[in-house]
This record gives structure tokens, sequence and C-alpha cells, in this order.
């Protein structure tokens, strides 16, 4: 298989499937491809000409393209059912969708004004009343699902709902928000995953940048 991404400094959606490919052990051919070039969407339609031209995208070994985050995650599970990417239990399995599909629809206050940069520091700026609204959310369904699952993930051992929200986690270890000590807690754990680990080296690494994103006003 082959996972087409972009910039590992800025691409919040390719992180997520790469970080479960990874952690999961599970075999891929990464394709970098970096974003806000004139020759991107090109670059994207060359390896998948099916799709609308954005990463993440997932050439399976048939030469399907599948190019939504969470449609490759679903798709990872399905096929790979001997690791536990959704909870085995249905009732966990169930609520861990409904978070993932939270985080994949929703928040557009925190995705407008704190943006991932991995290698930027913007503390305590862009706190705006609606950001502070998705982050309270956002600490709400983490609190529940590690008081409910016995963390140290939110539904036990690493998933899909946790490869969901660590580009959050990276958003907060960028803009530094006040958070719960068990949210901050949840992010350093995140953080020091291998896999995520991994990511955050290699956006550290990369020197491409995209001016407009590297800037804070």
């Amino acid at each position: 298989m082959k996972l087409l991404i972009g910039d590992k400094n800025y691409s919040s959606w390719s992180m997520r499937p790469w970080v479960l490919l990874t952690h999961f052990g599970i075999p891929f051919e990464e394709v970098l491809i970096w974003l806000n070039e004139p020759d991107t969407n090109a670059s994207i339609r060359a390896h998948a000409p099916q799709g609308p031209g954005k990463v993440p995208c997932l050439i399976d070994d048939a030469g399907q393209a599948i190019w939504d985050s969470l449609a490759i995650a679903e798709t990872l599970a399905e096929r790979f059912p001997q690791h536990a990417l959704w909870p085995r239990d249905a009732a966990a399995r169930a609520h861990a969708r409904c978070v993932s599909a939270e985080m994949h629809s929703g928040f557009g206050e925190l995705r407008s004004n704190m943006w991932m940069n991995i290698r930027a520091s913007f503390p305590g700026k862009n706190a705006t009343p609606g950001v502070l609204a998705d982050i309270a959310r956002i600490e709400a369904i983490w609190g529940d699902c590690l008081a409910n699952h016995g963390g140290p993930f939110l539904f036990g051992e690493f998933g899909i709902a946790d490869a969901m929200y660590a580009p959050v986690a990276m958003r907060f270890n960028t803009w530094k928000p006040a958070l719960s000590a068990a949210s901050a807690a949840y992010v350093e754990r995140l953080t020091a995953l291998p896999a995520v680990n991994a990511w955050i080296d290699a956006a550290r690494e990369e020197t491409h940048a995209i001016a407009y994103q590297d800037e804070c006003p």
C-alpha cells in the first residue's frame, strides 16, 4: 500500500492514518507531497486520479484510492482485523465511532484559529471564545472516555479515536491553551507514543515552509 501525505509539520489529516499504520506495524510506502505548491494537486492526482487531489490518500495493493482520513481508518480496521483499531466491545466501538466522527466534522473554530504547526510556538494566542468552547468540548470527550474506559488512551489501548485526536494534541503543544490536569496528561501520553514521536521528529526535520502558517498575528 501507498499513503500519500502532506507536510508532517502542517498536515493534520495526513497524521491520522500515518500514525495508525505506523503504530500497528502495517507495512506501507510513504509518498510525501509538499502542500501549498503550484503542483501539489497535480502531484496527488498523478498517484490517485479518481480522488479530489487532496491528502491523505491510501492506495491499496489493487490500486484503489481511499482519500478520506476516517474512510482510511475504517478500511484499515476491516482489512486488518487482527489489530484492535476499533474497540472489540460493541458499545465501546459505537462510542469510539461517535467521538471520531465528531472530530472529523467539527471543531471549526479550533481548526481555523489554532492550526497544526509542530515546529512553531504560539503560547496563549488565538484563544477566542469559539476556540475555548471547542476545547471545552474536547476536554469533556476526553474526560468521559478516560473515566469510562480506564486509560491510558481513550478506549484503553491506542486506536482510531486517539489517532483522530492526535493532531489536536499537536495543536495544544503549539498554542498551549489552559487544560485540565487529566487532559494535559493525555496530551503527554499521545505525544510520547512512539509513532506520534516519530511523526514529530520528522516534522521538525522538514525544511519546506508555508509562510502564512508560520506567522500568528
